[in-house]
């Protein structure tokens, strides 16, 4: 823990609570997401106040993790803020990537639009289920890529691709004759038809979720990433540290509308006292503080890990299902404590409440990962066997 980390992060609250909170209201926020519009305003805010892609240093290094999740906790206060800061999901964890693989001309035409805040991104990975396509098993990938000369071409079906709508830089997955590939693209590209934007139970990610159809896309052999069939190995890369910014950003939601209900229980008078001075309503609360806090150190703990050079594959898959089961009862006791309060969007609980249920399912469902621990537990029990 640097004073480094300490001192971004204090910078980053005081600006999510004085201009950011205010916009929370703001007619910009549609359905599918805050327009672009209100996203670059945001930024220029976040720009003049010093904390626009606070984790990435001036000289392109990165924070450390356990650094990381000092400053993205604190984004997380609104589920503007992360959106204001530039850490938000899937431009994080696509800048993270592209500075671990991209090469020197890739990181000056893709990445550092990506950092300066100018442009947003979308990874296109998931495929529809009709199809019988990718998932959480990346495996049943149906989208292809076939050298054609210098050119790399791609056809297929992908869905719930996260901000492709206004997006300016695209991370496409596709398998070759070696198997799993990623090429960087310029968005928008004909190529490249959204055939329409979901309608899905969250509404804080900008251009919302599409489903996309792939038709001849033209890709320069020059913008793959890596080499052919090594897709999924910079995915690992990529993997690990998405699913834990992921639990630092909503634990900072988590955190807010904590302090939302808290205040509610205080203030409100119910059968001759404060809510919060009924147990029933005051246990729920000290409740949120329990696992508040075993959700700090379980994302510190797993963010250690990956400081140390592991892959964390494991211990990210147990700190996303620990926290983001948590952070379901944190937001679920909320609205419980704010009654008919909570399930109106009169304070930020109930849109709290929609974005951690949905993130129970984004990068990998709870029950996926238990079956991916069960996996290494029968590996590991069968390694202790003799004969």
């Amino acid at each position: 823990m640097t004073e480094r980390a300490h001192a971004i992060a204090a910078r980053i609250e005081t600006f999510i609570r004085d201009q950011v909170i205010p916009y929370e209201k703001d007619p910009r926020l549609g359905h599918h997401g805050p327009s672009d519009e209100l996203v670059q305003e945001l930024r220029d805010k976040a720009r003049a106040a010093g904390v626009l892609t606070p984790h990435i240093l001036a000289d392109g290094s990165h924070f450390t993790q356990r650094e990381t999740a000092i400053a993205l906790i604190k984004t997380g206060l609104s589920p503007l803020g992360p959106l204001a800061c530039n850490t938000m999901a899937p431009d994080e964890g696509n800048m993270y990537l592209l500075g671990k693989v991209g090469t020197s001309e890739q990181k000056k035409r893709f990445l550092d639009q990506l950092v300066s805040g100018a442009s947003r991104s979308a990874f296109f990975m998931t495929e529809p289920a009709t199809d019988g396509g990718a998932g959480s098993d990346p495996s049943m990938m149906l989208t292809t890529c076939k050298l054609d000369g210098n050119h790399w071409v791609i056809n297929g079906r992908k869905t719930f691709i996260t901000g492709a709508d206004g997006a300016k830089v695209g991370i496409v997955m596709a398998k070759s004759d070696d198997g799993a590939c990623m090429f960087l693209v310029d968005l928008p590209d004909p190529a490249i038809r959204i055939t329409r934007v979901l309608d899905t139970i969250d509404s804080s990610m900008p251009g919302g979720h599409a489903e996309i159809a792939i038709d001849n896309l033209r890709v320069p052999a020059d913008q793959m990433l890596g080499s052919s069939g090594e897709g999924f190995k910079y995915a690992q890369i990529r993997l690990s540290p998405a699913r834990l910014s992921h639990c630092m950003r909503w634990l900072g939601l988590c955190i807010r509308a904590n302090e939302v209900a808290s205040d509610y229980a205080c203030r409100r008078n119910a059968f001759g006292k404060p809510l919060v001075d009924h147990e029933g309503v005051g246990f729920m609360l000290a409740e949120n503080l329990i696992d508040i806090k075993q959700c700090e150190l379980m994302i510190d703990w797993c963010a250690g890990v990956l400081d140390s050079g592991s892959l964390g594959t494991n211990e990210s898959s147990m700190a996303k299902v620990a926290v983001s089961e948590a952070l379901m009862r944190i937001a679920d006791r909320c609205v419980q404590v704010m009654g008919g309060m909570g399930v109106s969007g009169d304070t930020i609980v109930e849109q709290a409440f929609r974005e951690v249920r949905a993130f129970r399912i984004y990068d990998g469902p709870t029950e996926v990962h238990k079956w991916s621990l069960a996996k290494k537990i029968k590996r590991d029990w069968k390694a202790t066997q003799h004969g």
